[in-house]
């Protein structure tokens, strides 16, 4: 048989070596010994190839013509090789002399373009007996690639054949194929891993390992393949996270990857050991580097259930996300889940200041403001409060801080809001924020988590991985994950206009409408000042200040208190008055229009109303690509705990079953439905979800199954009376299953779990 090589390459020489060169590389050749996994057989092959090829070329004569033969045949093949671009038919005499006449004639009658023939590859032949010899030394010649392609037919029940013997003992030859294989793998993939190209790598890796797994052999070999791959892990979630966001699939790939790698150490703080070599501070920097590559949906998906375990890194960066995602999205839910995360480490690290942000976009701004007081955060709070002089709070300065901290501190972090720009005007104006805050529940009045110990190095504005802060570990979340209840700084009395405001009209006045007058476009501008909005030294605070603000006395907190009743009234009186002007002002334009303009046009009225427009205008969905996997599962749950409210409460309407559920489970509710209303009972529920795992981990599979967390409070009323008995308030651990039909998520079954 043949075989790719030549007698200079078997001994690692150029044509040109000397006598003297010659004889030393047979020696060193000789010498150099393979693994001691070969077999005899492979060691005396490769011996006797190179001993074959030294023979050759120690004798003059024999050398002589040797390299005659070698360079006619590449100046032969150099010569038959066209140029780029294929002659026309009457300049084929153009070409290398070299070329026989047939050819010309060929050329000339037909000019078409000419294929390019392979370019000269030497070759020898050897003994069947010599395989696994060659094989080996085009593994130490660096040819891997080439030793895979030959020897993989003789392993994978392809045309070659060792049953027959001809190539040696047959199963010590498997054996040492196996090896050459494995080994060329092994070093292709480390090759690959040098030229940056880490998929190519891991799956020359897992070529390798895969081979010695089903051969059941060289258990020290496949630990280094092993070994190998979880090195390579970071440098291949970092290459498939990096790629387009359209490319959906890899992309869910490196997400595994590096959840499977959280996985192994025990969180991103934690102690365990992923094998990838990266100490708790390289894994940091890490994931910081990772940030940049991952949308606001990804990060949340992996570090809300990353803070689960507890972690105060991860907690503070599944906040990041949720408030990205909340503010640039107009989805005030997320938002509700961020300050509830923020509560978990409270009353370790000083994050009044994120709280206060998430108060304000929630509409709660007394809460804000009392955030705002508890907050060491001087330099902030000095921007904060230099851009509130003149107002009766901090509302405007906090405004313009959050609006910039999140655009410029906290988007460029997601791949996808890099470039958003939002503004809290857009955000107050959109109808579902307006009709969410509508009915959020109030925050349930709360003493504050006393605490005298000193905040945890991992303060808020120290999260910049370089080099990283010590890192806490919390021992339990300090309240469950999602409740309605926020601790907070509040006040022990209220007055009486306070205690009778409702939340639609607190959230009116003290922040979607002042937002909206802060400047005449409605963006937050610094009236008064030209101090630029920057950033602090550790890179997460913006500074406009280098003097710490005194702290507020008593008097001042209740003079930057807001009295929502007086507000009320104020805006009450003027909205009268400016009725009353308007009304005068329109009068007076109909009279002078009425005294100067033509005969009036003669027409039935447009039946126009303006309570609706006269067409529906539909609100567009968010787009495909926002929405995570968990987000498609909580929807889902969300939909039909309120299609079972309405089923199951007081009308018993059952038109949303149908949105929400399909067989078996729409007919064994609907049921159920029909059943409270024969026989006069009926719930009243309130609900809230967590979504603990959704599998497949994939946006676009057809059918998930969600594992979740839902607290149910239902009291049960018999013939309009409350009934306790059967009245219950349990937290619920879930199994759903969903499906996509027409594009549209639906219940197909659901069952409690332990």
């Amino acid at each position: 048989m043949r075989i790719p090589l030549d007698h200079y390459r078997i001994l690692g020489l150029p044509i040109q070596a000397t006598t003297e060169q010659l004889k030393q590389a047979h020696r060193d050749r000789t010498l150099q010994l393979p693994r001691r996994e070969y077999s005899e057989i492979a060691i005396e092959s490769r011996k006797a190839l190179i001993d074959e090829a030294y023979t050759l070329l120690a004798d003059a004569e024999q050398r002589q013509a040797y390299d005659a033969q070698f360079l006619g045949r590449a100046y032969t093949a150099e010569a038959l090789t066209p140029p780029k671009t294929s002659p026309a038919a009457g300049t084929a005499t153009e070409l290398n002399p070299q070329v026989g006449e047939a050819a010309l004639r060929s050329l000339a009658a037909d000019p078409t373009p000419v294929r390019s023939p392979e370019p000269y590859t030497p070759t020898v032949d050897i003994a069947d007996a010599q395989f696994v010899g060659a094989l080996l030394i085009l593994l130490e010649l660096g040819e891997y690639e080439l030793a895979i392609r030959l020897g993989r037919p003789f392993v994978t029940h392809g045309d070659a054949n060792l049953d027959d013997g001809r190539y040696g003992e047959p199963q010590a030859v498997r054996a040492d194929i196996v090896l050459t294989l494995a080994l060329a793998c092994l070093e292709l993939g480390r090759e690959q891993w040098q030229q940056n190209q880490y998929e190519n790598a891991a799956e020359s890796l897992e070529t390798g390992q895969t081979l010695l797994v089903q051969e059941d052999s060289f258990p020290v070999i496949r630990s280094e393949l092993q070994s190998d791959l979880y090195k390579l892990r970071p440098y291949r979630v970092l290459e498939l996270v990096a790629r387009p966001i359209d490319q959906t699939a890899p992309r869910r790939q490196g997400v595994k990857l590096l959840k499977t790698m959280l996985q192994d150490r025990g969180g991103i703080d934690g102690i365990g050991d992923d094998l990838s070599g990266l100490s708790t501070d390289d894994f940091l920097r890490f994931i910081q580097q990772l940030r940049g590559y991952l949308t606001a949906g990804e990060q949340q998906e992996i570090f809300e259930a990353e803070a689960r375990r507890p972690s105060a890194v991860a907690t503070y960066l599944a906040v990041y996300a949720l408030l990205a995602r909340g503010f640039a999205f107009h989805q005030p839910a997320l938002v509700r889940r961020a300050k509830q995360l923020l509560e978990r480490v409270g009353a370790r690290q000083d994050v009044y200041l994120e709280q206060a942000v998430c108060s304000l976009l929630l509409g709660q701004a007394e809460e804000a403001g009392r955030a705002l007081e508890r907050s060491q955060e001087y330099e902030p709070l000095a921007f904060i409060r230099e851009h509130s002089q003149g107002s009766p709070d901090l509302l405007p300065g906090l405004c313009l801080y959050a609006e910039r901290w999140l655009q410029e501190e906290v988007f460029h972090h997601f791949r996808d809001l890099a470039q958003q720009q939002t503004l809290l005007k857009d955000y107050f104006a959109d109808p579902q924020v307006q009709s969410f805050l509508e009915t959020m529940p109030a925050p349930a009045l709360a003493e504050p988590p006393q605490s005298t110990a000193a905040p945890d190095a991992l303060a808020p504005g120290t999260m910049a991985f370089g080099p990283p802060p010590a890192m806490p570990t919390l021992s339990a979340p300090v309240t469950p994950a999602y409740t309605d209840a926020p601790v907070g700084n509040t006040s022990p009395t209220r007055s009486v206009a306070d205690a009778n405001t409702t939340p639609r009209e607190e959230i009116g006045l003290s922040v979607a409408e002042r937002v909206s007058q802060l400047s005449p476009e409605g963006q937050l501008q610094a009236s008064g000042s030209s101090r630029s909005f920057g950033s602090s030294q550790n890179g997460h605070r913006p500074s406009a200040a280098v003097v710490p603000p005194e702290p507020l006395d008593p008097s001042e907190r209740s003079s930057r208190s807001p009295h929502w009743g007086r507000l009320a009234g104020v805006v009450t009186v003027g909205a009268v008055t400016m009725g009353l002007l308007g009304l005068v002002t329109v009068r007076a334009f109909s009279w002078v229009g009425s005294a100067f303009s033509g005969p009036r046009i003669q027409q039935p009225a447009l039946d126009i109303s303006l309570i609706r427009p006269p067409v529906n205008i539909p609100t567009p969905p968010p787009p495909e690509a926002q929405i995570g996997i968990k987000d498609i599962a909580e929807r889902t749950i969300t939909a039909w705990l309120s299609a079972k409210r309405e089923a199951l409460g007081p009308e018993h309407t059952m038109d949303n079953l149908e949105t929400a559920l399909v067989e078996p489970v729409l007919t064994e509710w609907r049921n159920q439905a029909l059943g409270g209303e024969r026989d006069s009972w009926y719930y009243t529920f309130e609900h809230s979800v967590e979504v603990l795992s959704v599998e497949p981990d994939d946006p676009t599979a057809e059918a998930l199954v969600v594992e979740a967390q839902v607290k149910e409070v239902a009291q049960f009323y018999e013939l309009g009376t409350l009934n306790n008995r059967n009245s219950y308030d349990r937290d619920l651990n879930m199994r759903y299953e969903l499906v996509r039909q027409e594009g549209d998520w639906f219940i197909k079954s659901m069952e409690e779990i332990e």
